[in-house]
């Protein structure tokens, strides 16, 4: 799942504050993508790695509005198709 700016502001919404110690590099990391993407501070900066990084480690949450959508598709597809199997001669049909 990409990142969704829901997501995001329910991340604005719950903010943690904490006392970091960066190493030189690390410094120069977030220098650069607060004048590459235009941002007030360094806060902001790793808040924009994480967006860009985080879920690479760990995965986003899935809005109710996201997990409404596919439980409406499933139930479209279950009434559709029921529990119906797709012969080998089918799957080669759609696959090839």
């Amino acid at each position: 799942m990409k990142y969704t700016r829901n997501a995001h502001k329910k991340m604005e919404q719950n903010t943690v504050s904490a006392r970091v110690t960066l190493n030189e590099y690390t410094n120069k990391v977030l220098g650069v993508l607060k004048a590459k993407y235009g941002l007030k501070d360094k806060s902001e900066a790793i808040n924009k790695f994480i967006e860009i990084y985080g879920e690479d480690v760990v995965e986003n949450e899935a809005s109710d509005e996201y997990l409404k959508k596919v439980i409406e598709i499933t139930d479209r597809h279950m009434k559709k198709y029921g529990k119906r199997k797709m012969s080998l001669v089918e799957l080669d049909r759609l696959t090839e």
